[in-house]
């Protein structure tokens, strides 16, 4: 599968190459396509096999399932098993997809059809599209760090964070020193007050002491670096906005699902929207298990001659395990007060690491039991119940 075109070929059950075929990635060329695999198999039984990492033929996968076949989905990692099973290895579009057919010849009973909910593909790039921009205003504030560092060398002590509505707006309109000099203590603070309610004249009088304690901080070409820095401070703030209009839509999208994973403390909107993402459909798993599995939560089995031991897994869907990696850390919390978060989560991550585990296995464990419980509120579809333990006392 890619962008443009596809490549496919057909073989029968004693792995002969029948023919191939090129087509152009359009629906409209999806009828000349399958009537020229007619053509090649004649009366024979036809299975497609679409290798699709990066949704390039989500639509051919659509037309096809909407006419009838059988279409399995072929994850890549068994087409590059066999491609590097060959004592000389070499890849080229053509042998790609025969290696897909041979997977597919192989494994037909036990790969996954092929079948694509529209509403979690949608969830999925909006989820893409929001990393993204987060990404994108994170390389932002490192620029906008570098630039102040110029002018304003105690500019982290002017503001709890660097990007709040108050700092852009400092920013913004006073991108250094040469600008403070300029104006006054009051009309500072009427200019941020209406972002910050909050803001007092003394702490505008505290800043204008610290940049007095800099010293001078003036170099050449001073107005092209104050260009930069309302230039980055207007992407950080556009960046802002198309993240909460991305929130806004991922409120509408996910209640259509019916998951209620954000009453699981923990859970909040952007969290719940990236499992949704990487999980879909919940029944693709059987058990918690097997998505325990696909994450690379479950132990592998490593053995020679009959000796041998679990280990830790590292393959998986990595961004999903990173996930439950991070909620299992929030579950086993401890407040600055020394009262846990969550008790019954820190009870049982300190009963694993008496039981001789260290931390980070405890860890695992807790993850574990987070996907049992996550698995089972996707599969009913039902709310987060807190497990209350009870003491027994006759």
């Amino acid at each position: 599968m890619h962008k443009d075109t596809h490549c496919a070929v057909v073989i029968d059950c004693w792995m002969n190459k029948l023919g191939e075929i090129n087509f152009e990635n359009r629906p409209s060329r999806y009828p000349a396509f399958v009537e020229d695999v007619r053509k090649i198999c004649g009366t024979k039984e036809i299975v497609f096999g679409l290798e699709d990492t990066r949704g390039f033929g989500r639509n051919l996968a659509a037309y096809l399932v909407g006419r009838k076949f059988e279409v399995k989905h072929v994850n890549p990692a068994y087409t590059s098993t066999v491609r590097l099973a060959n004592p000389i290895i070499y890849k080229d579009d053509s042998y790609d997809a025969y290696c897909v057919a041979r997977v597919l010849r192989d494994m037909v009973d036990t790969l996954q059809d092929a079948k694509h909910e529209d509403i979690f593909w949608t969830i999925r790039q909006i989820v893409k599209r929001r990393d993204l921009i987060v990404k994108s205003n994170v390389m932002n504030k490192n620029q906008l760090h570098s630039q102040l560092a110029y002018s304003y060398p105690s500019y982290r002590k002017f503001f709890a964070m660097i990007d709040s509505k108050s700092a852009l707006c400092f920013w913004e309109n006073y991108p250094s020193p040469e600008y403070i000099w300029n104006t006054t203590p009051e009309e500072i603070y009427h200019t941020i007050k209406p972002v910050h309610q909050a803001l007092k004249i003394q702490r505008i009088h505290e800043i204008i002491s610290m940049i007095e304690r800099d010293g001078d901080t003036r170099k050449d070409y001073q107005p092209e670096r104050d260009f930069i820095v309302r230039n980055i401070v207007k992407d950080i703030r556009h960046n802002k906005e198309l993240i909460s209009e991305i929130d806004d839509e991922l409120r509408k999208l996910i209640p259509l699902t019916g998951y209620k994973l954000h009453t699981m403390p923990g859970i909040d909107l952007v969290t719940e929207a990236q499992i949704i993402s990487e999980i879909g459909d919940i029944n693709r798993f059987p058990d918690s298990d097997k998505l325990a599995r696909f994450m690379g939560l479950a132990p592998v089995q490593f053995s020679s001659a009959g000796k041998g031991k679990d280990q830790r897994c590292r393959n998986g869907n990595r961004a999903l395990n990173a996930i439950f990696h991070f909620l299992a850390i929030q579950m086993v919390a401890v407040s600055a007060s020394g009262k846990p978060r969550h008790p019954v989560f820190r009870e049982y991550f300190e009963q694993k690491v008496k039981e001789g585990k260290n931390k980070p296995q405890a860890l695992v464990c807790v993850a574990r039991w987070l996907v049992r419980i996550i698995y089972g509120m996707m599969k009913t579809k039902t709310e987060y119940r807190p497990y209350e333990k009870v003491d027994d006392k006759n």
